[in-house]
């Protein structure tokens, strides 16, 4: 496994839509492999292909430690409710802002066995994956936030 470059905002691979994956093969998986290591290292909870120059649709989550998700060609299916917290992203650093997300959703996405499954998530698994979904699409937070501003020094909440 090898860490990665963290792509910033203001470079234009953020604001581009991804591609499905066609195969998941050894070099998805080793591609999905090197996003979590360089995810963790940077203390996220989140990372997608566009964040480290990867244009698929892909992504890694770990919502809370040892639980992680390999999230391969994404579908939000449904949507449901809506909740209001704070995020930041690795691809924005330093600050954080109010976001507005689904409380619940349906997704379905294939893992790095090439085997599709149907997922529910709730609260703050369904605000990760909304997050890590938009940047599918070119979307950062900082397009939904409000009061985007400097975390306080004491909060310790990971960046998707």
């Amino acid at each position: 496994m090898a860490i990665r470059n963290v792509v910033k905002e203001g470079d234009p691979i953020l604001r581009k839509h991804c591609r499905e994956v066609t195969e998941v093969n050894d070099r998805i998986r080793t591609t999905m492999e090197d996003m979590l290591e360089t995810m963790r290292r940077e203390l996220g909870v989140g990372i997608a292909g566009p964040q480290v120059g990867v244009m698929r649709r892909m992504f890694v989550a770990e919502p809370e430690p040892g639980v992680v998700f390999y999230m391969i060609n994404p579908v939000i299916t449904e949507k449901e409710g809506s909740q209001t917290g704070e995020e930041g992203c690795l691809s924005v650093p330093g600050l954080v802002g109010t976001v507005e997300r689904p409380q619940k959703i349906k997704m379905t996405a294939t893992d790095l066995d090439g085997v599709t499954h149907d997922y529910e998530f709730e609260d703050f698994y369904a605000r990760v994956m909304c997050h890590e979904y938009d940047h599918l699409d070119g979307i950062l937070y900082t397009d939904k936030a409000e009061n985007i501003h400097a975390p306080a020094a004491d909060d310790e909440e990971g960046e998707e």
